[in-house]
């Protein structure tokens, strides 16, 4: 695993966005996996404006969902189909025709978590899998005792992330879907290259725990280790439970130009 450490949040997705510059450049038709939430938005700023500078194309560039709610309409505003198509597919130019999601209002939930995992061995994969982290380790909706083995499948929120996410609904919870379908573990380690972003101080037990921690299932990131080409970038509030901090420093210092994350 290779642990990148910089200044703040714009500076790691600056360098995130550049591996997917990289990517579609060296395949044009890459499809990238992405998240939601506020930590991941620097990336696809970044990104953006490599496209509107004209250094990356992303005319054929296929963008796969990681997570969504239950029961809630694809048109509904905050439904993470219509987040993203707010935040990545418009800012980059890419069409709802290039991109591959689950159906959260399917009458047979199972069935659309088993369609989803099969669309997208499909398409050949996921290329790059964007990912955050929760406080307790959790990626995706899997949350911690999540087996590592996991596919994509349907997730009970607790109430506390139902609260958390009731400032999306108006303050009221009432609104907020009580279950999700997110892509398991199992689901996650099948893309080529994983990123997973962390910024801020209450990230940074999370965070240790996933580099250097054992690999278990409380820390469902943990996961990442075993993974051939994971990337973990992180701000130095995000770092600095970090044990080996200074060794992630000098070996990214001392990493050639060309090769990139």
């Amino acid at each position: 695993m290779e642990v990148v450490i910089v200044a703040d949040a714009r500076s790691g997705g600056e360098i995130i966005a550049e591996a997917m510059a990289r990517l579609l450049r060296r395949k044009p038709d890459a499809l990238l996996g992405v998240a939601t939430g506020s930590t991941p938005l620097p990336v696809y700023q970044a990104l953006a404006a490599e496209v509107r500078s004209g250094s990356v194309d992303t005319a054929r560039a296929r963008i796969a969902q990681l997570d969504e709610y239950v029961g809630l309409p694809a048109e509904h505003p905050e439904s993470y189909r219509s987040v993203l198509r707010r935040e990545v597919l418009e800012p980059l130019g890419i069409g709802m025709e290039a991109f591959l999601g689950p159906d959260g209002t399917a009458p047979d939930v199972q069935a659309a978590c088993e369609a989803y995992d099969r669309a997208l061995a499909a398409a050949g994969g996921v290329d790059l899998q964007l990912l955050g982290i929760g406080t307790d380790g959790h990626i995706g909706f899997n949350e911690p005792c999540s087996s590592l083995a996991s596919r994509t499948r349907i997730k009970t929120l607790t109430e506390q992330t139902r609260v958390d996410n009731a400032r999306f609904f108006d303050g009221d919870i009432e609104q907020v879907p009580h279950h999700v379908i997110t892509q398991g573990i199992g689901t996650i380690l099948e893309a080529r290259h994983l990123v997973l972003l962390a910024t801020g101080e209450g990230k940074a037990d999370a965070v240790a725990a996933t580099v250097e921690g054992p690999v278990a299932a409380v820390c469902p990131a943990s996961a990442l280790q075993l993974h051939p080409h994971a990337t973990v970038v992180v701000d130095e509030a995000a770092a600095s439970k970090l044990k080996l901090a200074e060794y992630f420093r000098h070996t990214y210092a001392g990493k050639p130009a060309w090769q990139g994350i």
